[in-house]
């Protein structure tokens, strides 16, 4: 039985997301396509909602590639486990609104809020539309869960909860895109000029909405059921498969 001291129970706060990122700039140094955390936390969401259990030795590769090494970096390993435990129990709780504390809260950033808090002799002649609007690569990070495990995440028969898969999947894939919408609202900081919009808004509501659709819809339906195919029948007159060199009619035919 594995023991769980209090502070692996206890959800990770600002110091450990930061703690997240520093072993992902590290490893940016030998790749640098590492992702940073937004997009592990969307990839972990993806996971916790996933139709099978995928196994780390199997998702690590896909997500970080062959620079991370688990045995090496047991601190992200563990702080990982303690934000899949809590992810996990925010998407079972039952919860009516995203006010709700005990609802899942994505670690996500507002990078064009945060670059326009700097000064302006601080941000250059950077063009704040090129950098990510909020929550983009957490919806990446999801997506890219999806796409790698295309069978798991496969509609099913019925239709209702086929239609329930596909908006949720819709919801989650707008948030990808671009905020190209009036900015309203500054996510990083309220003495900033606004850098979300409305509509950015209500994407990231109904992407979040749409992780507990999935959360819920695939936990009902259980793992996939693989089918076991017979191999045919030999003809009458046949080799008998069991290579006693009868006639399949002489033999197990019989």
């Amino acid at each position: 039985m594995t023991m769980t001291s209090p502070a692996d129970e206890a959800p990770l706060g600002a110091d450990d997301f930061d703690a997240q990122d520093v072993v992902l700039d590290q490893l940016r140094e030998r790749d640098e396509l590492m992702p940073d955390w937004e997009f592990c936390e969307g990839f972990l969401a993806a996971l916790v909602c996933c139709r099978r259990a995928i196994e780390p030795e199997e998702y690590w590769p896909v997500l970080l590639g062959d620079a991370f090494q688990p045995m090496a970096q047991m601190e992200f390993v563990w702080r990982w486990r303690r934000r899949w435990r809590e992810v996990a129990q925010a998407l079972d709780a039952d919860v009516e609104t995203l006010e709700d504390e005990r609802a899942y809260q994505p670690e996500v950033l507002d990078v064009r809020g945060a670059m326009l808090a700097l000064p302006q002799d601080e941000r250059g002649d950077s063009d704040i539309s090129q950098l990510p609007s909020f929550a983009e690569a957490w919806a990446h990070g999801f997506l890219h869960a999806v796409h790698n495990w295309p069978e798991d995440w496969a509609a099913p028969r019925d239709r209702d909860a086929a239609q329930m898969l596909q908006e949720a999947l819709d919801a989650i894939e707008q948030l990808a895109q671009p905020d190209t919408g009036a900015p309203v609202l500054n996510m990083h900081t309220e003495d900033a000029p606004p850098s979300v919009s409305e509509a950015r808004l209500d994407a990231f509501g109904e992407a979040i909405w749409g992780v507990y659709d999935l959360r819920q819809l695939w936990k009902s339906l259980g793992p996939r059921v693989q089918t076991v195919r017979r191999p045919p029948e030999p003809g009458r007159n046949d080799p008998c498969p069991c290579g006693s060199g009868k006639k399949y009619k002489k033999c197990h035919g019989a």
